[in-house]
């Protein structure tokens, strides 16, 4: 049985989380007990707060990582919200590729949890190029960068081990392609797939400037966790450091209404920075 946690540890936690990550999960009272209570008994603490002041003092920051970890990881699977990856193979592949560095494709994966995303989108482009008799390896200068706060994620991320209900929604041609059965319901992305992503650790409150603006910004899933003040800031910057003309992609469960933003609305949670 979990313990109870009350509502000044719930306001302790999340206002720590929301001060530091900018993650909003002050109603989220089911998902932190849900994610912290069995980890909080194991370890030996009578309650939340207990747990959560010897987090903050850990000189090493491990227990802090862990708790970021456990809190902020979401669920997701192969082929999420599909019809984002249609339309990018379709419609922003096609778009980059008549630009003077078509083949320097500039593409982040903002917030992408266990790798899934990332590693879609490569596929997709893999697919491209192999439709248009280019093959597939390395996807010309390209390197999908993909971030997220937690460490753990990203760990998972780059090992690329997912079990077979997480490709259920993939076709069955891209799974012997793009996969090697390891056995046991285990599948792992191909070395030619996990080399075109780069994983990185990034909190979405801190600047970040690229090398060069980026074509395409996935984040999707991720600002239904942060307040309107935080969500403006983070498309503020993606418009910034995002290249004339380029897509940002939100989830659908999202929206940037009341938003005060330059991002041209194309189709439910698909925007455009203008072309100057």
């Amino acid at each position: 049985m979990m313990y109870t946690l009350s509502d000044l540890e719930l306001a302790e936690i999340t206002g720590f989380i929301k001060e530091k990550y900018g993650v909003n999960l002050t109603s989220k009272r089911t998902l932190v007990e849900s994610r912290l209570g069995y980890y909080v008994q194991s370890k030996g603490f009578a309650t939340y707060g207990e747990y959560f002041k010897f987090a903050k003092n850990d000189p090493t920051g491990v227990e802090m990582a862990n708790l970021i970890n456990r809190i902020t990881t979401n669920h997701t699977f192969f082929m999420r919200e599909s019809d984002h990856l249609e339309f990018f193979a379709k419609d922003v592949l096609p778009w980059i590729e008549t630009l003077p560095d078509g083949r320097d494709m500039r593409i982040w994966s903002a917030g992408c949890a266990s790798g899934e995303e990332p590693y879609g989108i490569t596929i997709h482009i893999f697919e491209r190029m192999a439709a248009q008799g280019s093959g597939t390896g390395r996807a010309a200068n390209t390197t999908i960068l993909a971030s997220d706060i937690s460490e753990k994620a990203l760990t998972v991320a780059a090992e690329g081990v997912y079990q077979h209900e997480n490709l259920l929604a993939m076709p069955k041609e891209w799974i012997s392609k793009y996969f090697i059965n390891l056995g046991g319901g285990n599948y792992r992305v191909t070395p030619e797939v996990r080399e075109n992503v780069a994983f990185k650790k990034i909190n979405l409150l801190d600047d970040f400037e690229p090398r060069k603006p980026y074509h395409a910004i996935f984040c999707r899933n991720v600002m239904i966790y942060f307040d309107p003040e935080t969500r403006l800031s983070i498309i503020r910057r993606f418009y910034d450091i995002m290249a004339p003309g380029g897509f940002l992609f939100i989830g659908h469960s999202e929206s940037l209404a009341n938003i005060l933003h330059g991002f041209k609305y194309l189709r439910p949670s698909v925007y455009r920075k203008p072309l100057e």
